[in-house]
């Protein structure tokens, strides 16, 4: 169960890295400069916490809504498959002696699974991006920036 949680502590963290270009805490070892993949795209949050402020159209709110609930649907799926090849992954190497070639094999696995994951992630904050206009892009770039919101 701890094993579980931790795990999903970790992917959550991920993507909200991804998401949010965040950094790591402060004393966690050399500090990148600011992530320019990650500070490139609108996380969906921002984009739904500030439709108003941006005016997104009613067509924009359908649109985003839609591709947002298609993305839920798929991680969720990829959420529960992860785990299960995670749980494979931990009980080879809790093994008294560890099958290198199983280890490395069922880590394929999970890597695929975490490929699909952050690719879909992508995909969703291009679709994000894509959909809002200049101006918009431009306002939640203001918004973001705001003192308390990095």
């Amino acid at each position: 169960m701890k094993t579980k949680i931790c795990f999903a502590c970790a992917l959550v963290f991920l993507a909200a890295g991804l998401v949010r270009g965040q950094q790591p805490a402060p004393g966690s070892g050399p500090q990148p400069g600011p992530d320019p993949v990650g500070r490139s795209f609108f996380p969906p949050e921002l984009v739904i916490q500030n439709q108003q402020a941006i005016g997104l159209s009613d067509e924009q709110k359908s649109y985003l809504r839609n591709e947002i609930r298609q993305a839920q649907l798929k991680f969720t799926d990829w959420q529960w498959k992860l785990q299960d090849e995670m749980e494979k992954m931990v009980s080879l190497i809790k093994q008294p002696q560890v099958e290198e070639q199983q280890v490395l094999a069922q880590l394929e696995k999970v890597l695929t699974v975490e490929r699909e994951i952050k690719r879909e992630q992508v995909t969703l904050l291009v679709r994000i991006k894509n959909k809002l206009t200049p101006e918009q892009q431009a306002k939640l770039e203001e918004i973001r920036n705001r003192p308390g919101n990095r």
